[in-house]
């Protein structure tokens, strides 16, 4: 584990890249990469680490939901995890795609996961080992829980926490949460600023501290007191409920990580319908510029 995590909250949920260095044949250790491009792993990982893909392994691809508790069984079991099985999630972008694995995990009650600090990148940096073998393992038993949606927010329950005045983070860019093109889109029409939702801006109360804020350049999480400080200084306390969000629920897994893992913070939950459905829903308020709702809203 890192010398940096003794004072998270949850100092179990990261590990450094030598611990995953001392545990690449422990057999109640599984490696996961996570993206939503596989050429990188393909290319070469982690010796011995399984591939999901956040939108195909992870989503239903008939509804815009998640998996069902029996399809999550199914694929965990078919890769060789089983319930009691310690998962190590990794990836490329400071692990956004990981962090939010991490977040569907415990959605459906997995005990014991991970996260590699600093992901594929540091791991690629220290030189070490990778692989273009694809790992092969014997079926488990996987037994998820019933899904906790305590974990989840949905756009009625959002609705109701901005209506109470309650705090949210848009940890998308400065610029998105202003109304302006979405993170990579730089350079786009004015018009492809809301990236699949009819309109740009941000939900009233929330405070823009983007995911990225987090981590230090090198992608590993930045130490306790330098997240607490922050959050706190965006007015983003422990003391009240607090719902993340970004564009469609990745980057805001991240967030999610960060203050319920690393801070403890006991009430956060992931909007992941993000902007891609809020900036499209009828009679949902805005704010565009910062601090002013648009004609005919309420």
């Amino acid at each position: 584990m890192n010398g940096a995590n003794d004072g998270y909250a949850n100092p179990n949920a990261v590990v450094d890249t030598a611990w995953v260095a001392d545990h690449l044949d422990d057999p109640g250790v599984r490696l996961v990469e996570v993206s939503g491009d596989r050429r990188q792993y393909d290319a070469g990982h982690i010796p011995g680490a399984l591939w999901m893909d956040w939108r195909t392994d992870l989503q239903c691809q008939s509804i815009r939901d998640f998996v069902t508790r029996e399809a999550f069984e199914t694929l965990l079991a078919s890769c060789g995890i089983a319930t009691e099985a310690t998962v190590v999630l990794y990836g490329d972008h400071a692990n956004r795609y990981a962090a939010a694995a991490f977040w569907f995990f415990k959605l459906y009650g997995h005990r014991d996961c991970r996260i590699l600090d600093g992901g594929r990148d540091k791991w690629v940096a220290e030189d070490r080992p990778l692989s273009r073998e694809i790992p092969r393992y014997s079926p488990a038993t996987y037994r998820a829980q019933p899904v906790d949606l305590a974990l989840r927010a949905f756009r009625d329950q959002v609705l109701a926490h901005v209506f109470a005045g309650l705090p949210l983070i848009d940890v998308r860019s400065r610029g998105e949460f202003d109304g302006g093109p979405a993170e990579g889109h730089a350079g786009e029409p004015a018009g492809a600023a809301c990236r699949g939702a009819q309109r740009a801006g941000h939900i009233p109360n929330a405070r823009n501290v983007p995911w990225s804020d987090a981590t230090h350049p090198d992608g590993t999480f930045k130490r306790a007191g330098e997240l607490r400080d922050l959050y706190l200084a965006a007015g983003i306390g422990p003391h009240e409920p607090v719902i993340t969000y970004s564009h469609s629920g990745v980057r805001s897994g991240h967030t999610w990580f960060v203050l319920s893992q690393l801070l403890g913070y006991p009430d956060v939950r992931n909007y992941d319908g993000g902007w891609s459905e809020w900036g499209s829903l009828v009679r949902a308020p805005i704010e565009h510029p910062p601090g002013q709702a648009l004609p005919g809203e309420k």
